[in-house]
C-alpha cells in the first residue's frame, strides 16, 4: 500500500466517523464579525453564528465542541452549532443533578409571566412563589443575579425545567435553626435583625431562627406599641429567655439587658417623698407619670385636688407635661406606684371646723339640688348640704325645688361637720324659732281659725293657717253628712273657717273641724277624742307622711 493510498484511506475513514447529530471537536480557523469558521476535519469547514460565542473570549486555533447538524448544506458547507452542543451536554448534567437531588447554579435572565427565566446551562423557569420565603414585590431586582437552585421538576420530552430557590433557603435555615438551637441556652446574648412587628411584639431573625420578643420584655417602662421602640431591619442585641427545642421556639428579652429599676424602688421612692415626672398617658381614672425611665406612677383623678371637681384628668393635665407629686404607696410585686398631687397643698378640710364653727351663719349660693336636699357652695370645692327636712319648720317639702333654685343665695347656719367623710350639714329653718315649740300658746282646742285649702288627700284636706302652719280637716270633719270624696266639698284654694279640735305639739299636728263650727264645748271635746282615736289608724298619719299622699297642692305665689 502506497503512502498516497494510505492517506486517502485515513481521510475516508475520518469522514465515515462523522455522523450528523453527534458532538465533535473542531478548531477555530477564522473569526469574522458575523460567523466563526471551524474545522472539524471534513472536506469543508463549518460556519457558526458569532452570537453563540458572545460570552466567551476565543482565538484562532482554539478547540471547541460543536454539534454536527449536517455534513453538507446547499452550499456544500458543514452546518455546526456550539450552542446546541452545550445545551445537550448541559441537559445531561442537569438531569444527573436532578436524579442525585443536588443543587445547580444559574443566572437570572429575565422576568416572565408568573416568575423568572434562569440560565443554568439550559433555560429553566423559576415560579414567583419559589423565589424566596417571602414573595418579592419587584422581580426585576433579581435579573442578572446568580443563585443556587433546587431542580423540582424536569420534563425530558418537552425539555422543561422548574427550579426553586425557596427550598434551598428553607433547607439552609432549617440547618441554621438546628445549629442555633443546639448551641444556645437561656441567658445567652445574641444579635438579631427585626424581621416583623405585631401588636404583641416583634419577631427577630437570629441567623435563620425566628425568636419572639414580646412587648412586655422590651422595656421596663410603658410601651403602647412595639413600633415605638423598634423598626423592621433594625439590628439589636437580645437575651435568650427560653428555648423550646421540640417546638423550635425561642423567647427573647431586651429589657433584661438593663438594670431592673423596680429592684430597690422602696428605698428610692419612700412614701411621702416629692417626685417630678412627665405625664405619659391620660385615662378616665387618672394620669400615668414617668418618674424615671421604666418607672411610672398613677395619679388617680381623686388625688388631683382637695376641692376642685375634676371630671377628667385631661381637663387639667396634658401628655408630656412635667408635674410634681407625692408618693402615696408602692406595690413592688405589681410594679405600681400611687402618686398624689393634692398632697403638695394643705388639705382645706383639716381646719374646716375653725373656719366654719357650728352655729356659724352664712349667705351662700345654691350649687345643686337633689331629691333629699340642696348643696350650698361655701367656698371653691367645699359644699354644705341643707337636708330637705331642715328647710322649713312648718312646710312639708317633698323636693327642695319647691323653695330653692340653682344660683339662689340663701341664709343658712352650720349644724354639723364630719371631717372624715368631708361633709358639712347646714340648716335654714334653724335661723328662726320653731313655731311648733309654742304652738299650744297660739292654738287651743275650740279656737275658730281661718285659712285656705293647701292640699287635698284621700283622707282629708290640709288648710294653711298663719305662718305657714297647716292643719288637717279629716274627711269625717268636713260635714255632718257622709262624704265619699273630699273634692265633693272642698277644692284647693278654697277659703274655709274651722274649729281647732286637736293640738299635738309632739306630732306637730293640728286637727280642724268644719262641721264643729256651731258645736258646744262638750261636743268639741267629743270630736277631739274622735280625732285622737284616728292616730293608730291607717286613715291618719303624721303630717310628714300625710303630705306625701296629697294629690293636689296650692301655695301662695303659685308654688
Amino acid at each position: 500500500m502506497s503512502a498516497t493510498a494510505t492517506l486517502a484511506d485515513l481521510i475516508a475513514g475520518s469522514f465515515r466517523e462523522l455522523s450528523e447529530g453527534s458532538i465533535v471537536k473542531g478548531k477555530i480557523l477564522e473569526i469574522k464579525p458575523q460567523v466563526i469558521l471551524v474545522d472539524i476535519g471534513y472536506k469543508s469547514e463549518g460556519a457558526i453564528p458569532a452570537n453563540e460565542f458572545e460570552d466567551e473570549d476565543i482565538q484562532v486555533g482554539d478547540e471547541v465542541e460543536v454539534l454536527l447538524e449536517r455534513l453538507e448544506n446547499d452550499e456544500g458547507m458543514v452546518v455546526l452549532s456550539k450552542e446546541k452542543a452545550a445545551h445537550r451536554q448541559n441537559w445531561e448534567k442537569i438531569y444527573n443533578v436532578f436524579k442525585d437531588g443536588g443543587l445547580v447554579k444559574g443566572k437570572i435572565k429575565s422576568v416572565v409571566k408568573g416568575g423568572l427565566m434562569v440560565n443554568v446551562g439550559v433555560e429553566a423557569f423559576l415560579p414567583g412563589s419559589q423565589i424566596d420565603i417571602i414573595p418579592p414585590k419587584d422581580l426585576n431586582e433579581y435579573v442578572g443575579k446568580v443563585f443556587e437552585f433546587k431542580i423540582v421538576k424536569i420534563n425530558d420530552e418537552r425539555k422543561n425545567i422548574v427550579l426553586s430557590r425557596r427550598e434551598v433557603i428553607e433547607a439552609e435555615r432549617a440547618e441554621q435553626r438546628q445549629k442555633f438551637l443546639d448551641g444556645v441556652t437561656p441567658g445567652d446574648k445574641v444579635i438579631g435583625i427585626v424581621k416583623n412587628i405585631t401588636d404583641f411584639g416583634a419577631f427577630v431573625d437570629l441567623n435563620g431562627m425566628d425568636g419572639l420578643l414580646h412587648i412586655t420584655d422590651m422595656s421596663w417602662g410603658r410601651l403602647n406599641h412595639p413600633s415605638e421602640m423598634l423598626g423592621i431591619g433594625q439590628k439589636i442585641e437580645v437575651q435568650i429567655l427560653e428555648v423550646n427545642r421540640e417546638k423550635e421556639r425561642v423567647s427573647l428579652g431586651l429589657k433584661q439587658l438593663q438594670n431592673n429599676p423596680w429592684e430597690n424602688i422602696e428605698a428610692r421612692y419612700p412614701v411621702g417623698q416629692r417626685v417630678r415626672g412627665k405625664v405619659t398617658k391620660l385615662v378616665a381614672y387618672g394620669a400615668f407619670v414617668e418618674v424615671e425611665e421604666g418607672v411610672e406612677g398613677l395619679v388617680h383623678v381623686s388625688e388631683l385636688s382637695w376641692t376642685k371637681r375634676i371630671a377628667r384628668p385631661s381637663d387639667v393635665l396634658t401628655v408630656g407635661q412635667e408635674i410634681e407629686a407625692s408618693v402615696l404607696g408602692i406595690n413592688k410585686e405589681e410594679r405600681k406606684i400611687s402618686l398624689g398631687v393634692r398632697q403638695l397643698d394643705t388639705n382645706p378640710w383639716d381646719d374646716i371646723d375653725s373656719r366654719y364653727p357650728i352655729g356659724t351663719q352664712l349667705k351662700r349660693p345654691v350649687r345643686n339640688l337633689t331629691a333629699y336636699g340642696a348643696f350650698v357652695e361655701l367656698e371653691e370645692g367645699i359644699d354644705g348640704m341643707i337636708h330637705v327636712s331642715d328647710l322649713s319648720w312648718t312646710r312639708k317639702i317633698n323636693h327642695p325645688s319647691e323653695l330653692l333654685k340653682k344660683g339662689q343665695e340663701v341664709d343658712a347656719v352650720v349644724l354639723g361637720i364630719d371631717k372624715a367623710n368631708q361633709r358639712i350639714s347646714l340648716g335654714m329653718k334653724q335661723l328662726d324659732t320653731d313655731p311648733w315649740s309654742i304652738i299650744d300658746t297660739r292654738f287651743k282646742v275650740g279656737d275658730v281659725v281661718k285659712g285656705r285649702v293647701a292640699k287635698i288627700a284621700s283622707f282629708g284636706a290640709f288648710v294653711e293657717l298663719e305662718d305657714d302652719i297647716d292643719g288637717l280637716v279629716h274627711i269625717s270633719q268636713i260635714s255632718e253628712d257622709r262624704i265619699e270624696k273630699v273634692k265633693d266639698k272642698l277644692n284647693v284654694g278654697d277659703e274655709v273657717e274651722a274649729r281647732v279640735i286637736k293640738v299635738d305639739k309632739v306630732e306637730r299636728r293640728i286637727g280642724l273641724s268644719i262641721k264643729a263650727m256651731n258645736y258646744s264645748e262638750a261636743d268639741i271635746q267629743k270630736e277631739s277624742q274622735a280625732f285622737e282615736a284616728l292616730r293608730p289608724s291607717t286613715d291618719l298619719v303624721g303630717l310628714e307622711q300625710a303630705f306625701k299622699f296629697a294629690t293636689e297642692e296650692w301655695r301662695p305665689g303659685g308654688q
